[in-house]
This record gives structure tokens, sequence and C-alpha cells, in this order.
């Protein structure tokens, strides 16, 4: 997973490269929660581009890292879903929660 983060939109986006699933959530959610509390973003993207698989941990990763974002004053949208993620969010009710924005992949 990369991050980066812009000061001037107090920004934090999350690209996600790997398959979401039990074994590879504990490593996102570790890394997403320290990054969310060191830079306390206005607004918190994640980024699905590049992910090929992912299971119901993947609906938990998101739910969390929203409490989280909404506990220090911020907000969470996703970007650039796969068609086999959106399905997965579609079925969670997970998208009438966490908007979806476009994001430029660069």
């Amino acid at each position: 997973m990369e991050s980066k983060f812009y000061e001037k939109d107090k920004l934090l986006v999350f690209r996600i490269a790997d398959e979401i699933d039990d074994f590879s959530v504990q490593k996102i959610r570790r890394r997403a929660d320290y990054e969310i509390e060191r830079y306390m973003p206005k607004k918190v993207i994640f980024d699905f581009n590049s992910v090929t698989f992912m299971d119901s941990a993947g609906i938990g990763l998101i739910i969390g890292r929203y409490k989280f974002a909404k506990m220090l004053g911020g907000t969470v949208e996703l970007a650039n879903l796969t068609s086999s993620v959106k399905k997965i969010f579609e079925m969670s009710g997970l998208l009438r929660l966490i908007p979806v924005t476009n994001l430029e992949v660069s």
C-alpha cells in the first residue's frame, strides 16, 4: 500500500495494490491508522484501482478507518472501485455510508 498526503488540501490518499483478505488487512489497518493519526487529514481517500481481490475483511477495514477518521474530525471516501469490489460494497450497504469519488490515477 502506498500513501500520499497533500498538505494544501489536508488530503490523505491510500493506493491499495494488494489483495484484501484477513492476512493483508492487518498490515493495511496498522499503516492506515498510523498515517491518519500522523497527518490528521480532513479527507481520507482509499483508491482501489489495483485491488484484484477483496473479501469481507475489506468491509471491516473501511468501516474501522471511517470511524477512526470521523473521530479525528475527518471524512473517508472511496475511489476507483473495480467491479468486484464495488459489488461487495453494494451488497454490504457501505456505499450508502461512504461516498465514491473520482480520483485521477497518477
